[in-house]
């Protein structure tokens, strides 16, 4: 229970990173990208592999 509770709110905090990665991104390229969601969804997909393998193996136990 306590794990599904982490990853929920993890989940909620590398949206709101990702977004902020890209919107980093565009303003430093001085526009917005042609394919802006599927840049979103490769930085939040990378995100998540990464926080929740760290979390799998840091977190707390069964």
């Amino acid at each position: 229970m306590v794990e599904a509770l982490l990853f929920t709110a993890l989940a909620v905090v590398l949206y709101l990173v990702a977004d902020r990665v890209l919107d980093a991104l565009e303003r430093r390229a001085g526009r917005r990208f042609e394919y802006r969601s599927v840049i979103f969804f490769v930085i939040l997909l990378l995100l998540a592999v990464i926080s929740f393998a760290v979390v799998r193996r840091f977190g707390p136990g069964p």
